[in-house]
């Protein structure tokens, strides 16, 4: 059996805003579906650590500062059960889909790390395997244009219901990953094993791609340095809070 039909976990968070180091989870969402067994999913709204949830991010995922201190549950509890959930799962074999990983595993490692929480990837070492369909995505396809959820649903005929909750967008991600693996059986017959070590190498040449694209594009050059290329999180440096 190959990757794409056999079980997979989508993963997904909607945040307080775009910075990984200092924004906060504001919503989460594992659900897992595939392989021939119902799906199975668990959601979670976290009241931010008492942070605000700027107005830009409210719009976009619909959870405001207040409706996430009345109804969220603490910070702290939300990561550790969330990050058990992903280690049952990474240690069971099943691979963790994620749309862009880098921005929601670095974001969900800092968290961690915030609250006095053993990161993901302490937890499972070496066990991890990641889909990322937008590193797939830009692999296959040369195609200039979006890649963002939506558009990758568009461009693969997959329905997404709900954009921007992370629900929506966990099932979504397994959707692309899905119809990449059905539609690009060079991918599907990859173990997860090589499948993973080869997003790494790709992600960084993407990322490369980019960060030339921006140094040579008149206006954008200063955008360049802020281009990271590790995947699938980037690293914590020590003596970083």
């Amino acid at each position: 059996m190959t990757w794409h039909e056999g079980r997979l976990c989508g993963f997904d968070l909607e945040t307080s805003g775009v910075d990984v180091e200092n924004d906060r989870i504001v919503t989460a969402c594992v659900v897992q579906c595939g392989g021939g067994s119902p799906a199975q999913s668990a959601s979670w709204l976290s009241d931010v650590g008492g942070m605000e949830i700027p107005e830009g991010a409210a719009k976009v995922h619909g959870i405001t500062t207040e409706r996430a201190r009345a109804e969220g549950r603490p910070a702290a509890e939300v990561v550790t059960e969330l990050i058990a959930a992903l280690t049952q799962v990474v240690l069971s074999g099943v691979p963790v889909v994620v749309m862009n990983a880098s921005y929601d595993l670095t974001l969900l490692d800092r968290e961690a790390r915030r609250h006095g929480v053993t990161p993901l990837v302490d937890a499972v070492g070496t066990d991890l395997r990641v889909i990322d369909p937008r590193v797939l995505d830009k692999h296959v396809s040369r195609r200039r244009g979006s890649r963002t959820l939506t558009a990758l649903c568009q461009h693969y005929g997959v329905r997404l219901d709900g954009a921007h909750s992370a629900d929506a967008d966990a099932v979504a991600a397994c959707r692309v990953a899905w119809r990449i693996g059905a539609t690009r059986p060079e991918l599907a017959a990859l173990p997860l094993e090589q499948l993973h070590a080869q997003q790494i190498a790709w992600a960084r040449e993407q990322g490369e791609s980019l960060r030339d694209h921006f140094a040579r594009t008149p206006g954008k050059e200063s955008w360049a340095d802020g281009v990271r290329t590790e995947w699938p999180l980037i690293p914590h440096q020590r003596g970083e809070a």
